[in-house]
């Protein structure tokens, strides 16, 4: 599963290099519903003329990010290099890591990592143990936050006014299950709540049997920067049992990893 929320169209200005953004746009049209694509195919998805895609997609392939056969275009390995950039200048990844795997250890559920970009949280680190949704989650996927416990963390933290702006940038909405909330003051009302109690559970509302709980992970000045999560299959994890049993080693976990965060800085 990875759901995308567009950004706000950018604003160009004096400092805008939209030669710059159309060659992001045409790396950000290729996914796993498109690895490859011809050049009418690009132009189609970005919006571009057919001679203003072959230009990127040809200093792309001259760099090493894309290649072709000829008529077909896909990214190439290298293209991992922008993304692996921001994990590795952050020593949060490299701190987090061992913490996770023993939490995964202790509650033999999934543990993940993610930061809020947008309307979306961004997986940055994931430890698997069993296959919990229909399409596997890794690095670089992206869920709606407000349907997510990572997402309702990192919105939590955001001024009401911010929360409330960004929640009017979610229409139309998806009603993925039967449990999901789609009024403003519902949703409104669950980051509140987890606002108030510092950790948030989800139940089901992204996707049937899917059930998770998630709390903060903060830097040495306190600030939120991610938040941690416990991912379990519903039929086997209660959200009474997800409180009562993995809430506490889940703390434990984001507040060692905060330490250790506050004691790079």
């Amino acid at each position: 599963m990875n759901m995308t929320t567009p950004s706000p169209d950018p604003k160009p200005g004096d400092s805008y290099v939209q030669s710059f953004a159309r060659g992001l746009e045409v790396i950000r049209s290729f996914s796993a519903a498109v690895p490859q694509q011809t050049l009418s195919e690009v132009a189609a998805h970005t919006g571009l003329t057919r001679a203003g895609a072959r230009r990127i997609l040809l200093t792309l392939q001259t760099l090493g990010y894309v290649e072709s056969d000829g008529r077909l275009f896909r990214l190439t390995p290298r293209i991992l290099d922008l993304g692996f950039a921001y994990l590795s200048s952050l020593p949060i990844w490299n701190l987090a890591e061992p913490t996770m795997e023993a939490l995964v250890d202790r509650v033999h559920e999934s543990c993940s990592a993610a930061v809020l970009d947008g309307l979306d949280v961004v997986y940055v680190l994931r430890v698997h143990t069993h296959k919990i949704m229909s399409t596997n989650l890794g690095v670089g996927s992206r869920l709606p936050a407000f349907w997510t416990s990572m997402g309702r963390v990192l919105l939590a933290v955001l001024p009401e006014e911010e929360v409330q702006r960004r929640l009017q940038q979610t229409a139309p909405r998806q009603q993925f299950t039967q449990h999901t909330v789609l009024d403003d003051e519902g949703l409104l009302a669950c980051v509140r709540q987890t606002r108030a109690q510092g950790w948030c559970l989800v139940n089901q509302e992204l996707e049937e049997g899917l059930i998770s709980i998630a709390a903060p992970l903060k830097n040495h000045a306190g600030q939120t920067v991610a938040a941690l999560n416990i991912s379990g299959q519903a039929n086997r994890t209660s959200a009474q049992m997800m409180q009562e049993q993995f809430l506490p080693a889940l703390l434990e976990a984001t507040q060692a990893i905060s330490r250790l965060l506050g004691a790079r800085a």
